[in-house]
């Protein structure tokens, strides 16, 4: 399921929050992964409380997320490649859902053994 997708879920939702659906099928991963804002995380998490289709993919999306981690044998990306991929979903995020995510200094230094 895509953001573009959340669309579908417009009146599904019982929640009187100011979280739409689409805002947090885009943010799912960013609160899986503990990437947010407390204050926006407790507005996320109290719109899963109130959706019940939000709460289903956030449910199939941390199932995908716990199957990844057991089948890559706890292996441990790259720190670069890492920092290149937070990049690049924040940046889609603020593409796709019209947010701004915060942004983080990145330093990357090279030593020599």
């Amino acid at each position: 399921m895509t953001a573009k997708d959340g669309d579908a879920f417009e009146g599904a939702c019982g929640g009187t929050d100011d979280v739409a659906c689409d805002e947090l099928l885009a943010e799912v991963y960013l609160l899986l992964d503990k990437e947010c804002g407390a204050e926006h995380e407790v507005q996320l998490r109290k719109h899963l409380e109130a959706c019940p289709p939000c709460l289903e993919q956030y449910g199939i999306d941390e199932q995908i997320k716990q199957l990844l981690a057991r089948k890559c044998g706890g292996d441990h990306a790259p720190e670069d490649l890492r920092t290149r991929l937070r990049a690049s979903i924040r940046k889609t995020v603020e593409k796709r859902g019209n947010l701004t995510v915060e942004q983080t200094n990145v330093s990357i230094e090279q030593t020599t053994e």
